[in-house]
């Protein structure tokens, strides 16, 4: 471990944006004089900033991903789980991929309205819409703002198809929404539970919710008739893969439906910050890690390959989709999610089809 890590974040330094001419960079004299000062060099405090986009709803280009349409009321994701393939997004909004990340959230307050918007204009065919395919709709800031729930009760207003994807349990606290939309065959949610080690889990991710907790709301959704899959994602080698069919096993038995995973890809800047993390955190291992994840990926620690990189390539990721395969055999058999109904979504947005 290193001697003063940065507490409660994912990422342990800042890198600079690639979009950017100039860099910012932290000299040994600064940090000597607020030493000698008795100043802090670096506060760090997380930053929320409005910001006023056009359109909300995103069209998602990948095969590979599960998902047509995405949203996301909120931009960074103060969850901080360091191999977040996000990052690199938050270079587009002028930031750095590692601790600004992590510490200036952007947030969207006119979302509601856009997705109305959205969903009742001329062409829209009530595709299922996943909140969020790039950042935490549920991390801590939406305690406050509540977005994600006023956008969810625009989509049960409109019985439109919706699903979910999130490592918080705040989202029990919609449990009155996502109920009426069960009833309806119009949500889906997806847990991402990527360990059952708590002491891993403060690692990988530090502002997340606990395990416990996790756990715990993939039993309450699944008591409640709301279908839950858990997201096993991303699976690194040496580091969480062995736990696999004990991981499946104990969800299966909380009532998920199913299980999915992704082998980690240290995509664009993220293989900086991961790399600088693991010998910083856990550098007795970080080698053997780092070869690892290579090693699913053709000898780097990325591959942008449609249909190869989320599955990866190789021995070990063949063992792990052999586990998983067999995890999801013994405990999950016979269990399904049942497509999204958007007919009700149809017939509300245009009575006339029901003379048809």
């Amino acid at each position: 471990m290193s001697e003063n890590p940065i507490k409660g974040r994912g990422a342990q330094k800042n890198v600079h944006n690639r979009f950017f001419k100039n860099s910012h960079e932290v000299l040994d004299d600064f940090l000597n004089f607020c030493e000698a000062e008795g100043e802090e060099a670096d506060k760090n405090k997380t930053n929320y900033i409005e910001v006023f986009p056009k359109t909300f709803v995103n069209k998602v280009e990948s095969p590979d991903v599960g998902m047509g349409f995405s949203a996301n009321p909120y931009q960074g994701c103060e969850h901080g789980c360091v191999y977040c393939y996000a990052r690199n997004s938050h270079e587009y909004w002028g930031y750095g991929a590692g601790l600004d990340f992590e510490r200036n959230i952007l947030f969207k307050k006119n979302a509601p309205q856009l997705l109305e918007e959205k969903i009742t204009s001329k062409n829209w065919q009530g595709e299922t819409i996943v909140f969020s395919g790039n950042t935490d709709c549920y991390q801590p800031l939406e305690r406050k703002l509540e977005i994600t729930r006023k956008c969810l009760e625009v989509m049960l207003k409109w019985k439109h198809p919706t699903g979910i994807i999130t490592k918080n349990s705040l989202i029990l606290r919609d449990l009155d929404i996502l109920r009426e939309m069960a009833k309806l065959n119009i949500i889906s949610v997806n847990i991402s539970i990527t360990s059952l080690s708590e002491a891993t889990r403060r690692l990988l991710e530090p502002r997340t919710a606990s395990i416990k907790q996790r756990l715990k709301t993939v039993e309450t959704l699944a008591a409640n008739g709301i279908p839950v899959r858990v997201m096993m994602a991303p699976i690194i080698p040496s580091l969480n893969s062995h736990e696999i069919l004990p991981l499946v096993k104990k969800v299966a038995e909380l009532g998920a439906r199913d299980v999915g995973y992704t082998i980690v890809r240290l995509n664009g800047q993220i293989a900086e910050i991961f790399k600088d993390w693991a010998y910083k955190t856990i550098p007795d291992r970080a080698e053997r890690i780092l070869n690892q994840i290579a090693e699913c990926h053709g000898g780097n620690l990325n591959d942008s390959n449609w249909g190869r990189r989320i599955k990866g390539e190789g021995t070990i990721s063949e063992q792990v989709r052999d586990t998983m395969a067999i995890g999801k055999k013994k405990y999950l058999k016979d269990r399904k999610l049942e497509p999204l109904d958007n007919s009700q979504f149809l017939q509300l947005k245009n009575p006339q089809l029901k003379l048809f």
